[in-house]
């Protein structure tokens, strides 16, 4: 139901077709897999994954193996390859094998695990995370070697990706990418048969030698450019907007919100939209952020749970019309850069309390 006091979500799935095209032209020869945990960065990973296949993604990585059990049932009959980046903890082997995800082992203790279950008949499909530089997760070069040099492992073992994980991919001039290029290609001789994947979505746009084989497209699917700026190549996938609620008058003096989060320096024309952090706006992009009514920027000068006030200065707008929050003007790295944060983390926070709606389902 569209209610009229109601901010509204508009998930652009033509748009997020449109930014798969685009990485999959800067990756040429690569298969380019969707990233689709934290349901899809928020925007709903069923609609979002139905559609990805519906374009050719035949491969989706989610973070949980609950979301690896829901992408399941949402894909329905669809044959994907669904790899769940946690990998295989202690207990998830029969709910990992029952709905056909496939671990991401990064432990010498995971791998273990997987060992040991093969040798008793239950064989998974496994993809073996290395860490190149990155230190978050991963195994040591020196367990990939050794992995590759263990027949009986290898036996038992079904690997079917080796990955890793750049940590400077959005600064492509950053001497970390080719020291991890290079410790990658390192790995890849000790299997030499298996598919790789380095890219993520900021690596998908280094080069063809860090395309390997796959690219895991993750924020630039969803509109966020792989240098966390604006990437006029990339269409916005989500659009919030908000009813304005109240359109008030300021003079010299007068406080907006709480506490001392804007102060008017003269008279002031400003509109109060019916939109706030609950609703997924982050508050630290208040007098930096920016909305966009009646063809203009329009600065964020408090942001409340419920309320946001808006700058309008002159323009004609009237209550009930709705200012763009986020969208293909409030882009989504600039509302990041302004609450000091990424993009992941914008898309992220958007609530369920704003109405959705999917163009292109």
């Amino acid at each position: 139901m569209n209610l009229p006091d109601r901010a509204r979500l508009t998930v652009d799935l033509d748009a997020l077709a449109h930014n798969r095209s685009v990485i999959a032209a800067n990756a040429p020869g690569a298969e380019v897999a969707a990233v689709v945990k934290a349901d899809a960065y928020g925007l709903g990973a069923g609609p979002v994954a139905r559609r990805l296949y519906q374009e050719g993604t035949r491969s989706f990585f989610v973070a949980r193996l609950s979301e690896g059990m829901t992408l399941r049932r949402e894909l329905g009959g669809r044959a994907a390859h669904i790899f769940v980046l946690d990998g295989l903890l202690s207990g998830t082997a029969d709910a990992m094998a029952a709905a056909g995800l496939i671990p991401v082992v990064s432990t010498r203790d995971q791998l273990q695990h997987g060992t040991i279950l093969a040798r008793a008949g239950m064989p998974l499909e496994v993809a073996l995370q290395i860490d190149t530089g990155m230190n978050r997760q991963g195994l040591t070069l020196a367990d990939a070697h050794a992995i590759a040099s263990d027949q009986e492992m290898m036996r038992h073992l079904n690997i079917t990706l080796v990955m890793s994980h750049l940590g400077s991919a959005t600064a492509p001039g950053e001497s970390r990418n080719p020291q991890q290029l290079q410790r990658f290609q390192q790995t890849r001789t000790a299997f030499p048969t298996v598919r790789a994947s380095l890219a993520a979505s900021a690596g998908g746009f280094l080069g063809a030698e860090y395309a390997y084989d796959l690219v895991r497209a993750g924020i630039s699917l969803y509109g966020g450019g792989p240098e966390e700026r604006p990437d006029p190549r990339l269409k916005a996938v989500a659009t919030l907007t908000a009813p304005i609620l109240d359109i008030r008058h300021l003079q010299a003096g007068d406080r907006v919100g709480y506490g001392e989060s804007f102060t008017a320096s003269g008279e002031m024309r400003v509109a109060v939209i019916a939109a706030g952090y609950a609703d997924g706006l982050i508050r630290a992009a208040m007098g930096r952020g920016m909305a966009w009514a009646a063809g203009a920027p329009r600065p964020l000068l408090a942001v409340n749970m419920d309320l946001t006030v808006v700058d309008i200065g002159d323009a004609p707008l009237a209550i009930g019309e709705h200012v763009e929050l986020l969208g293909a003007n409030a882009r989504l790295d600039d509302l990041a850069a302004a609450a000091g944060t990424v993009a992941h983390e914008v898309l992220v926070r958007l609530s369920t309390r704003a109405e959705r709606i999917y163009i292109g389902a």
